[in-house]
């Protein structure tokens, strides 16, 4: 008959819901990465790793977000319409340099919406036929480029723009497209 001692039962328990709460690959793709590129930010600017300036900080990088990253700023009310506000449960961890890994997985406990945040794909502008996508995804494409298309009605009208903006937006695709 196996015994174990209190202190190893609690030690195997640990382990166990350790390896429970560590996120999987691909896992909370959104928060990690946002939150990674909003570390960094921190880094270059030399913003001071104390909670308020990093929460000043998220709030106005938040302002600029946009898709999934807005939804991310809102589901832990760094937006101005958020109902709820758990700020703090990024800009505490922040200031001491915690791992975007393991924030991430604390805000998953307190909200599992975050980690079901994921980006969308993203199409090669290169090769993709602009004529086979449907109008929701022009749109899109648009939108991800901060334009829109006042007065299109047709499909073609949505193409059109793509194809005088993509220059602007996408440049090694515009030269790589020989349809334009």
């Amino acid at each position: 008959m196996l015994t174990l001692s209190g202190l190893s039962v609690a030690l195997a328990l640990a382990l166990v819901l350790g390896a429970a709460g560590a996120l999987k690959d691909g896992e909370c793709e959104v928060c990690v990465t946002f939150l990674g590129k909003f570390y960094q930010s921190l880094s270059d600017n030399n913003v001071k790793f104390n909670s308020v300036d990093i929460e000043k900080a998220l709030v106005k990088t938040c302002k600029d977000a946009r898709g999934k990253e807005n939804r991310f700023c809102y589901y832990i009310g760094a937006t101005s319409d958020a109902a709820t506000k758990i700020i703090n449960e990024v800009s505490r961890p922040l200031s001491s340099h915690i791992p975007v890994e393991r924030i991430c997985e604390k805000l998953k406990k307190k909200d599992g919406q975050i980690c079901e945040l994921k980006y969308d794909k993203q199409l090669d502008l290169s090769t993709v036929d602009l004529k086979k996508l449907k109008v929701k995804d022009l749109k899109k494409i648009l939108e991800e480029w901060g334009e829109s298309c006042k007065g299109c009605a047709e499909k073609s009208d949505f193409i059109r723009k793509i194809t005088e903006l993509m220059p602007k937006y996408a440049p090694v695709a515009a030269k790589a497209r020989t349809d334009l």
